[in-house]
């Protein structure tokens, strides 16, 4: 039996709403009864019995008929439903569209970093080791893979939006790990995320992986170090931000000023001070398992 959610379903709705008669439909399922001998299983009067009858009848569950009895004509039951299947009104879907960007880890606009940390390209180092000051090499707009030990690497991304287009959502995925000399897969780190200022939530990288090679890095990259992080997602609404499914702060767009402001700044941080002080591994294109730079999805929707 299928219905849709109607006027016309309410009574149906109503015969449910009883424990009476759910327990007489459950009567029912096993065999026909008669009011007599539903009156006598549930202890109710056959009155009472009767009038509940009525409701289910009249609601489409169950058929009565009357047959022969020892004290004239008795009135049977049927269940006539298996299942119900219940229809909700189609919700007005309107479309979103979206700007798509791939930022490369390397094309950070600010940073500040502690040692151990350094840079490579899917080619070769860039600068040298452990000395911060290469972190403003020119080839670092290359890097696809940054690490320090705590601080943080600051991103502008341009606002897309144009006159008339409503923000919905915003989507940002990264990889992601902590740093440890060579690796530790055992290594928590607390690392921060924040959107023009305003804090976005805090996530726990478990560890620097080094147990098997990651899928992407290339042939020269050496096994002996870390190999590949997590896949971090971020989801913004104007409800606040969601990490993985978690939800970690309720800020509004307002808030983060996204409504308005045409750049902004989103930043990846490994604090000195957390409780988890594990340091940053962040996996661009060419490294790690995700083979992904840090990708951005702005779903918005149209002025009314």
């Amino acid at each position: 039996m299928k219905v849709d959610v109607s006027q016309e379903a309410v009574p149906l709705f109503a015969a449910l709403g009883s424990k009476t008669r759910v327990a007489i439909i459950q009567l029912l399922a096993e065999k026909p009864a008669n009011v007599k001998e539903m009156a006598a299983t549930l202890h109710l009067s056959n009155p009472v019995v009767a009038k509940h009858v009525d409701v289910l009848e009249n609601a489409g569950l169950i058929k009565t008929e009357r047959i022969p009895g020892k004290a004239g004509l008795q009135k049977r039951c049927t269940l006539i439903v298996e299942s119900l299947e219940v229809a909700f009104p189609k919700k007005a879907i309107v479309p979103y569209g979206t700007y798509y960007s791939s930022l490369p880890i390397g094309q950070y606009t600010n940073f500040k970093v502690t040692p151990p940390c350094g840079l490579v390209s899917t080619t070769h180092i860039i600068g040298e080791f452990d000395d911060p000051k290469f972190f403003m090499d020119p080839e670092r707009f290359s890097a696809s893979l940054i690490w320090f030990t705590s601080g943080y690497v600051e991103y502008t991304i341009m606002n897309p939006l144009k006159d008339g287009q409503h923000l919905k959502i915003v989507d940002i995925s990264m990889e992601l790990g902590s740093e440890f000399p060579g690796g530790n897969n055992n290594w928590p780190s607390d690392l921060t995320f924040s959107l023009n200022g305003t804090s976005l939530g805090q996530w726990t990288s478990p560890g620097d992986f080094i147990d098997k090679r990651g899928k992407y890095n290339p042939d020269w990259y050496s096994s002996g170090v870390n190999q590949y992080g997590t896949q971090v997602n971020l989801r913004i609404t104007d409800m606040g931000c969601w990490i993985n499914g978690h939800a970690t702060s309720y800020n509004t767009f307002a808030k983060l000023r996204l409504l308005t402001a045409p750049l902004w700044t989103f930043r990846v941080a490994a604090p000195k001070d957390a409780d988890h002080a594990g340091g940053c591994t962040l996996y661009g294109k060419g490294f790690g398992n995700y083979d992904q730079n840090i990708e951005f999805n702005f779903s918005y929707t149209p002025a009314p």
